[in-house]
């Protein structure tokens, strides 16, 4: 058996916000649609700490935001307000191009406050790059749920586990969380949604077996899992949260900034679109992040 395993780095996103970031890495973009891995927290705030983020643009993307605690506002160019709470499932289509920020919301200013998630960025396929920019909100209750044996299966994204998530995608796209007690294992789907799997451990050591062999993964790395094998997943030491991510590769993607494109011209164009303000604004923000000084 050979995972490939990736370690993640650290980027601080201003205000002494740090995030562990796994995909993109130099030894791969991407797994299935998702081409952007960043876990952040679990972290406390103290009341004077500020780690919201200014109104930003996205082309060509989808944004997606699941928190385990803590809480978050979303704004966008589309009039969209949301809060987002743990357990739901925040799917952004920036498409043509949508401009957003994330911020504290105004009940937990000036208190302590926990933060811990996951931020994903989808590609989108390239006929639907250009697509109407939306945003949809996908309540902690509505996500499918099942409990057996010793494993909480939530079904984020996509189909497994007898269990289909409502969110809408625009390509086969597989996205789910476990909770495993102690001994606990789970067989890990092998659908059409699953064509490529990665998994990762939140807070614990997990072991994958194939074909009667098992390899510990420690926590906080990523475990690219060999394509069509039949996999277990197992928490050997401890209770263990592990989330996976799939589904069909779409191609090679350009990134630069807060743009994917699959044409490189693209992401000079939005450049220039977020420099001279034509991606849009967010109603009632009156900042903004500027835009890198180097070009691609």
């Amino acid at each position: 058996m050979a995972l490939q395993t990736l370690q993640p780095h650290t980027k601080d996103l201003g205000g002494g916000f740090q995030v562990r970031r796994l995909l993109p890495s130099a030894a791969r973009q991407a797994v299935g649609p998702f081409l952007f891995f960043d876990h952040f927290g679990p972290i406390t705030a103290g009341p004077e700490d500020n780690h919201d983020v200014r109104p930003h643009p996205h082309i060509g993307l989808a944004t997606v935001t699941y928190l385990f605690e803590g809480a978050m506002q979303h704004r966008d160019s589309t009039g969209i307000s949301q809060r987002i709470e743990p357990g739901a499932i925040n799917w952004m289509t920036a498409g043509r191009g949508i401009v957003h920020s994330e911020r504290t919301p105004d009940d937990l200013r000036g208190v302590e406050r926990r933060s811990h998630g996951l931020q994903l960025w989808a590609a989108l396929p390239a006929e639907h790059e250009e697509a109407e920019p939306r945003f949809e909100h996908t309540a902690a209750a509505r996500i499918p749920q099942r409990v057996e044996a010793g494993v909480t299966t939530r079904v984020l994204i996509g189909a497994a586990h007898g269990l289909r998530s409502p969110v809408g995608t625009l390509s086969p796209t597989l996205y789910v969380d476990y909770a495993l007690e102690a001994g606990a294992a789970t067989a890990l789907p092998t659908t059409a949604d699953a064509q490529e799997r990665a998994l990762y451990g939140i807070d614990a050591a997990f072991e994958v077996r194939i074909d009667g062999v098992s390899e510990r993964v420690e926590p906080r790395t990523m475990a690219v899992l060999p394509e069509g094998a039949v996999a277990r997943l197992v928490a050997a030491d401890a209770a263990a949260r592990v989330v996976l991510i799939g589904g069909t590769p779409l191609g090679h993607r350009f990134l630069w900034w807060n743009f994917v494109s699959s044409r490189k011209d693209r992401l000079l164009q939005a450049g220039d679109d977020w420099a001279a303000d034509r991606l849009g604004q967010v109603p009632g923000e009156t900042e903004r992040i500027p835009l890198p000084e180097r070009r691609p």
